[in-house]
């Protein structure tokens, strides 16, 4: 509220006047960052939708949330994997960390530290330096605590599989 001096209206008498209402609104931005989808060190991760399921290896070179359903293998060697609250993974694990918020059907392998939340189940063994496990989190495997250098042993291990060929179908033959 404003108070004005008019012109004419007796000598020091002061009127009150309402200013206009203006509504303002927040700019729109059509890249506005999603928080989900951000690492805690600003950059955005990779993500792999709930509604993808994908039959296959899944490879790649950055940080991923996975919300969607994998059957195969999942390395992401120096990177972040978070398997969100509808992911699903029938198959092998391996990142330099892995939270586990769904569900994992393999073993998992981590060159700096596994997580299991709350609603995390994992069906296979665990290899990794260090592991946090939330109270309703549940585990069936092994736990198996190795350093880092450790862990590298295996790789080469991996590298074997992954190059290995694949064996050859048996076919049955009839006695003549």
């Amino acid at each position: 509220m404003a108070l004005w001096k008019n012109k004419g209206e007796g000598d020091g008498v002061e009127r009150s006047v309402e200013p206009s209402r203006v509504i303002s609104t927040p700019p729109i931005t059509s890249a506005a960052p999603q928080p989900e989808r951000r690492h805690p060190g600003g950059y955005e991760m990779a993500n792999i939708g709930k509604s993808i399921s994908i039959k296959g290896d899944v490879v790649g070179d950055e940080d991923t949330i996975l919300e969607g359903r994998v059957e195969g293998r999942v390395s992401l060697r120096n990177f972040h994997l978070t398997i969100g609250p509808n992911g699903d993974i029938q198959g092998e694990v391996s990142a330099k960390q892995v939270t586990v918020v769904g569900k994992i059907a393999g073993n998992v392998i981590a060159s700096e530290r596994i997580e299991v939340r709350e609603t995390g189940r994992i069906q296979g063994d665990l290899i990794a330096p260090r592991l946090t496990v939330a109270e309703g989190a549940m585990i069936n495997g092994a736990i198996t605590m190795k350093e880092a250098s450790a862990l590298e042993k295996l790789r080469p291990a991996e590298k074997k599989l992954e190059s290995a060929p694949s064996p050859t179908p048996l076919v049955a033959h009839k006695a003549s």
